[in-house]
């Protein structure tokens, strides 16, 4: 995997957390999108176990599209969800996740299908045992589908 791609892939997983992060503490975005920056941004935590560095311009749109936007692509998400499943009953990691996949589906150029891998690999990441990460490839799939029905 190329250094830019890698950037660009942990930029994703930052922006899940730093969403997550502000939910659960009410911090504003620019406080934790800073903290994520000059804390966790290819920093070695332990034995050289390294954060990787992420693509903070990636990072910053997708955590600042994913607040400015977050109405829309709530609705979105709870259009992709089961009826009885609405957003704000579903799992707070899986909430941030469809957050930051929703503005990178809403406002970025990244192909649709790129998103959606991507967002997948995460919910593998954080559920690695789980079935999270079929349905956070179905509810994705239908969310692209309605943000760019053209890519498919």
């Amino acid at each position: 995997m190329s250094d830019r791609r890698t950037k660009k892939s942990a930029a994703r997983l930052y922006a899940v957390q730093a969403l997550f992060q502000m939910e659960a503490s009410g911090q504003t975005a620019e406080a934790v999108e800073t903290e994520f920056e000059d804390h966790r941004f290819g920093t070695e935590y332990f034995e050289g176990e390294e954060m990787a560095e992420g693509d903070s311009s990636l990072f910053r749109k997708l955590v600042g599209d994913a607040v400015n936007h977050q109405a829309k692509i709530d609705q979105m998400t709870d259009r992709a969800l089961v009826a009885k499943w609405p957003i704000n009953r579903i799992d707070p990691t899986l909430r941030a996740l469809f957050r930051a996949a929703g503005a990178e589906l809403v406002e970025a150029k990244t192909p649709p299908k790129v998103v959606i891998v991507e967002f997948v690999d995460i919910a593998k990441a954080f559920f690695p045992e789980g079935r999270e990460p079929k349905f956070v490839n179905a509810v994705l799939d239908h969310m692209a589908r309605e943000a760019r029905p053209e890519a498919f």
